[in-house]
């Protein structure tokens, strides 16, 4: 007898509602004792589950920081890509060049807001997995951005004698976790004053023909 489709359905979603414990309690551990203090073991303590589950639903330690780390980069656990989202494809319908760079500073700080005190704590980490999960994210911050650039060219171009790379160089430079860290953190800005002024220097960069002002950051 073939089982019945809700018993699935049921099995699926109960799975999911562990996924999501088992990387709720592996963030809570991670912005509280540092990745080296995160162990499997500690994990499978506070989320309530075994540590054969934690294995089955996302993998080892180094799954699970990059499970976590797409969770909140995404604010879901839906499994698409950050440039197959409406938010990002949203960026193509823009009317002018300074509107889309307006749009993607927007979601730049959004993103962010969301990654920067987790990335914090792992970047500040010299393990090789850590190593491995930063090469990675950079790897995955670069097409995003890449992916921008080839919307703002299509629709808008470039400044004369702007190249397509350097462009992509300037976006990935401007919005590193880095840059947002040291404006947020350790000099106290605001996220809007962080949103402001990396939609300034976009446009000042890379918009064609504008020089669109915005107040200061205080």
């Amino acid at each position: 007898m073939s089982r019945r489709p809700y018993d699935r359905t049921l099995r699926d979603e109960q799975a999911r509602a562990t996924r999501a414990r088992i990387l709720e309690a592996a963030h809570r551990l991670l912005l509280a004792d540092d990745y080296q203090n995160l162990t499997i073991a500690a994990l499978a303590e506070s989320a309530g589950v075994s540590v054969q589950t934690i294995y089955n639903s996302v993998g080892n330690k180094a799954a699970v920081v990059k499970a976590v780390y797409d969770v909140m980069l995404a604010g879901d656990d839906d499994p698409r890509a950050m440039n197959d989202r409406p938010e990002f494809l949203a960026l193509a319908d823009a009317t002018d060049g300074p509107s889309m760079l307006r749009a993607y500073a927007a979601l730049s700080r959004r993103i962010a807001d969301r990654v920067g005190p987790l990335l914090t704590v792992l970047l500040t980490n010299s393990d090789d997995d850590v190593k491995a999960f930063a090469a990675t994210i950079e790897a995955e911050r670069l097409r995003g951005n890449a992916t921008m650039i080839g919307h703002l060219v299509r629709r808008f171009g470039l400044p004369a004698g702007l190249g397509r790379r350097r462009a992509i160089d300037i976006v990935w430079t401007l919005t590193s976790p880095e840059v947002f860290d040291r404006l947020t953190r350790q000099r106290s800005w605001s996220a809007n004053d962080y949103e402001r002024w990396l939609g300034d220097a976009m446009i000042a960069a890379l918009a064609q023909g504008s020089r669109e002002e915005s107040p200061p950051p205080t």
